[in-house]
């Protein structure tokens, strides 16, 4: 009898199973690696966040909190009384005079901060003004000094009935 060749039921000599090649792209995606990084990235974030907040710039006031750490000089202070003059440190200054003896001070100075207190009842134009001489003189950090303790805003005042 004849030994005869068996062919698999494939028909191509290779077996009955096709072989995927190793270039054929697979069909599932492993997103696992994925959510790994998403979730590292989101805890970054939320823990960097918080540092990265850029309020708007302002001097804030001294209070019974710590104590700031202290500079090379102390920041200048000029003060508008009620009947509108004003003083540098406690030296009465003429409005016509106010911007040479800015840009004097501001010479002789490294630091730029002013602090500037005004009486509450001078008027905000007036304020306005003096800032701008401030400005025009080379000071560009300018703290407006007010007492604590005052009313917080929004508070409901109580009107003149007494309601």
């Amino acid at each position: 009898m004849g030994a005869g060749v068996v062919q698999g039921s494939g028909g191509s000599g290779r077996g009955g199973r096709r072989r995927r090649g190793r270039s054929a792209a697979m069909a599932d995606i492993n997103i696992t690696p994925f959510v790994d990084v998403m979730l590292v990235l989101m805890i970054i974030f939320m823990v960097a966040a918080p540092m990265l907040t850029v309020g708007v710039p302002i001097e804030m006031p001294e209070t019974a909190a710590t104590a700031l750490p202290t500079e090379k000089e102390p920041p200048l202070a000029l003060t508008i009384t009620a009947d509108g003059q004003i003083s540098i440190q406690e030296t009465p200054v003429p409005d016509a005079d106010l911007i040479p003896k800015l840009r004097a001070v501001a010479a002789e100075r490294e630091n730029d901060k002013v602090y500037l207190r005004a009486d509450a009842s001078v008027p905000y134009e007036r304020v306005a003004q003096v800032m701008g001489a401030l400005n025009m003189a080379g000071f560009n950090s300018i703290g407006l000094v007010t007492d604590t303790d005052g009313p917080a805003f929004g508070a409901t005042a109580v009107d003149a009935n007494g309601g």
